[in-house]
């Protein structure tokens, strides 16, 4: 079988900002590699690319070492030079992470320390320094963190779309894949498309468990959708930049925060309620046959089991505007529930394993003449260039091997 019986020598499924990343890195790493994205939406970046709240994250959270602290601090300047090379909309704002309550004042220490260890930046500040950033906000104290920022990351995928000279098919459902280890892999959509390639790279976000066992892979976990809901601020001028709450650790949601977006409106959220699909926008959207996958899988019963408080707050927020205020009015005290206005909510695809745990960092896995990315929640975005460099890597190992 000849090199031409291949559509191309890499496919990669899912045109979301971390599959257009992969696919800009193989071209630039191996010029003239054939690559071809597949991706069902009728253009890039419709799930969590484009539905998130925009932000360049510092890196300060993650555990140092992993590659979410790797990929995220390397990748906001990385962010940064892109959007400006681009001209893509971006601005460099900082962020404040506020303390409201005494219990949150060593955690916010801890963050000063792993900020200090991650190489970022770090101001600690008193009640009164609070105001001379944000003069609406109340809190014990907190740390300014200078190398946060916002970009338009839909902007971004499409630039790297283009940058990355990959033939780019939308409304391509994966419906089958056929590997075979001496060979490669033949993907077939739902419009009954036939794409041959030599290594299949998954970058299929929500989907990309089910995308992982189409190959014939085990992933050993399942992504459990989490929608976050935001509001709109109906007066943006209460917040200069970003706010965020000292998050909780036993959680990889960073709480409701507020955001000023490239457009200077304030987006305030998201919280984190169970999704009924995998796409499950709103609570009208059902899909029986996802819901039930979702609770087959023990590890979404152990979550519940564990986190049962928390989630009965996320759901209370849900449900009620007036808590969610309350939510926003600890970091804010002049928000009301009149301020918020709904916007479009993102799901977050959230990585479980078996026994309940939540996926923390970024999972990329090999199979024969495949990779497959199964956990890349915020802050794949910001880290989307070095994640996509990554996986490239693997892909080309495995195209040469």
């Amino acid at each position: 079988m000849g090199s031409r019986a291949f559509d191309g020598d890499v496919v990669v499924v899912g045109g979301g900002i971390v599959g257009l990343s992969t696919a800009y890195a193989v071209s630039r790493a191996a010029p003239g590699t054939r690559i071809v994205v597949l991706e069902k939406e009728p253009g890039p970046a419709r799930h969590q690319t484009g539905r998130n709240s925009g932000v360049i994250h510092s890196g300060i959270y993650y555990r140092p070492g992993s590659l979410k602290a790797r990929f995220a601090v390397g990748g906001a300047a990385e962010m940064v030079k892109f959007c400006a090379e681009y001209g893509i909309e971006h601005a460099v704002t900082g962020k404040l992470i506020v303390a409201t309550e005494r219990d949150e004042l060593p955690r916010l220490h801890a963050l000063v320390q792993r900020g200090r260890e991650n190489g970022i930046p770090v101001r600690e500040l008193g009640p009164a320094q609070i105001q001379e950033y944000e003069p609406e906000v109340r809190g014990l104290a907190a740390i300014h963190v200078g190398t946060t920022g916002i970009a338009d990351y839909r902007a971004v995928a499409e630039r790297l779309a283009e940058e990355s000279g990959a033939e780019i098919r939308y409304g391509a459902d994966v419906v089958q894949i056929d590997r075979r280890p001496e060979r490669g892999v033949a993907v077939r959509t739902r419009a009954g498309d036939i794409v041959r390639a030599k290594v299949l790279v998954n970058c299929a976000g929500l989907q990309c468990d089910q995308v992982a066992r189409l190959a014939g892979d085990d992933p050993e976990m399942r992504i459990v959708p989490f929608r976050g809901e935001y509001f709109e601020l109906r007066r943006p001028d209460l917040v200069r930049g970003l706010v965020y709450p000292v998050p909780d650790p036993a959680f990889p949601f960073l709480g409701v925060h507020l955001t000023r977006g490239i457009d200077g409106g304030v987006h305030v959220g998201p919280n984190a309620v169970p999704a009924l699909a995998r796409e499950g926008y709103g609570w009208g959207v059902v899909r029986p046959k996802e819901l039930a996958a979702t609770l087959a899988w023990p590890g979404s019963w152990r979550i519940a089991r564990r986190h049962w408080r928390y989630g009965a707050g996320e759901l209370r927020r849900s449900a009620s505007k007036s808590a969610f205020a309350q939510a926003v009015r600890r970091l804010v005290p002049a928000v009301t529930a009149d301020d918020l206005v709904p916007a479009p909510a993102g799901v977050r695809a959230q990585a479980v394993l078996r026994d309940g745990t939540l996926v923390d960092d970024f999972l990329i896995r090999e199979g024969a003449r495949t990779v497959h990315v199964l956990n890349a929640p915020s802050p794949a975005a910001t880290a989307s260039l070095p994640i996509g460099r990554e996986v490239a890597r693997l892909a080309l190992d495995a195209l040469g091997s």
